[in-house]
């Protein structure tokens, strides 16, 4: 059937001969090109409707050899002519061209329809018969391999393929479980260095599927909070040697990043307080365990209530040494979190504890809490979160890997949620700074050491 009908035609070629539009703008409202609207009115003019119906038959050598000498001796183009001539593809005319320069009248003769004439097939060569046992077995072991491998080159062929190299390796990696290698490659005609080389190119070798199912499990596992830094430390601790370049090439062909998203924030610079000195200083590093702790307090709103988190941050290993949590940010919240935390020290313990100057820790019950157990009181300048800003840090880690990753519906399930973060965090989370190690891990191999 053809494309276009010959009412469809005529409607086109009307539409142009009514003068209202162009070939543009008549091609442009049916989807055509204005080249084929101008050959169809062309064609019209010459020949009435029969030109515009599709002709089947082919065409002649002596109608071919008329049609050359006709647009040479007028000078026309090649629609101009296939106008004329009421032919339905004026680039048959060029390549028309083309046959008579190249091959004279002979070449516009119709070439016969369908495949070529097969070529008298040779006699099979005579089996020899001085062949031993061993010879023929393995003679006729070849042959199956290539009577195999010549079946699955035929439907290839058959399917409009090459039968390029990579497809014959292709092939032989299919036949390899049933026949030899060395059989196969000898009846593909394929060196065993090409044979492994395209085998690799089509990734039917991965060297990094191991460790990409291994990157995927650590992933999943702490809900996409890694990035390929820690998941590098989780494989190293594992014992996998690996490149934190590589993880990172993998990660990205994996399809796989970090959900954390860093944030930064910045203050102003106000005053020592009152209640006590800065003596911290943003010296955030400690030598032992229980030497400095900071704390503050951070609000959490779901669905309209408020949950209020107060916490107690070892600096030595960045470990959550107490925590407590209220709806209502009452001076309870602060002092339960610290007899939570002073029942982790040791006799001889009497770390320095630094927070903000929110109005909590200027009470005389907190300041006398602290000095009954010989604790040092430390705050930050006003209005200068940055003298805290480990604390912050936390909140910020808290925040953006356990309370944006999901939609809570209450309170008492964000409390359950932060419990099991702060147990996760403490035991599993790796930091860098701590050589790959969970803060307990690190604490428990200082101890041990």
């Amino acid at each position: 059937m053809a494309k276009y009908d010959e009412q469809f035609k005529l409607r086109v070629v009307r539409r142009y001969l009514s003068g209202s539009a162009g070939a543009k703008t008549v091609g442009a409202e049916q989807g055509l090109g204005h080249a084929t609207v101008r050959r169809w009115v062309q064609s019209y003019r010459e020949h009435g409707l029969s030109g515009l119906r599709r002709k089947g038959a082919s065409y002649d050598a002596a109608f071919k050899l008329q049609v050359l000498r006709r647009m040479r001796q007028e000078h026309w183009s090649q629609a101009q002519t296939a106008a004329a001539f009421n032919i339905r593809c004026a680039t048959h005319i060029g390549k028309w061209a083309r046959q008579y320069d190249a091959g004279g009248l002979g070449a516009l003769a119709p070439k016969r329809r369908g495949r070529p004439p097969m070529p008298h097939k040779h006699p099979p060569a005579p089996i020899p018969t001085d062949m031993t046992a061993e010879q023929m077995r393995e003679e006729l072991a070849y042959l199956r391999a290539e009577n195999d491998y010549l079946k699955k080159l035929k439907a290839l062929i058959e399917a409009e393929r090459t039968g390029s190299a990579g497809e014959k390796a292709q092939i032989v990696q299919g036949l390899r479980p049933t026949h030899p290698l060395s059989l196969l490659l000898r009846a593909a005609k394929l060196s065993r260095s090409t044979f492994y080389y395209h085998l690799k190119a089509q990734g039917a070798v991965d060297q990094y599927a191991a460790l990409k199912a291994k990157i995927r499990a650590i992933y999943t596992r702490h809900k996409g909070r890694y990035g390929y830094r820690r998941i590098t430390a989780a494989l190293r601790q594992a014992g996998q040697c690996v490149n934190h370049k590589t993880v990172q090439k993998l990660m990205r062909a994996l399809g796989l990043k970090s959900l954390v998203r860093p944030k930064r924030y910045r203050s102003y610079r106000g005053e020592v307080g009152r209640v006590a000195p800065n003596v911290l200083a943003r010296q955030f590093e400690a030598d032992r365990p229980n030497q400095k702790w900071v704390t503050d307090v951070t609000e959490f709103n779901v669905r309209g209530q408020k949950l209020y988190l107060s916490p107690v941050m070892d600096l030595y290993n960045g470990e959550i040494v107490a925590y407590e949590t209220s709806e209502r940010p009452l001076f309870g919240l602060v002092g339960n979190m610290l007899k939570k935390a002073m029942r982790r020290l040791s006799p001889g313990d009497q770390p320095l504890l630094h927070s903000d100057q929110g109005w909590q820790y200027q009470q005389p019950s907190y300041r006398r809490m602290l000095a009954d157990r010989g604790l040092t009181q430390s705050m930050s300048r006003k209005g200068n979160c940055l003298d805290n800003a480990a604390m912050e840090s936390w909140f910020a880690t808290l925040k953006t890997e356990c309370f944006y990753l999901r939609r809570y519906d209450s309170i008492e399930q964000l409390q359950k949620a932060i419990g099991q973060f702060i147990h996760y965090y403490n035991h599993q989370r790796i930091r860098l700074k701590l050589k790959g190690l969970s803060p307990v891990q690190y604490r428990t191999q200082a101890l041990a050491a």
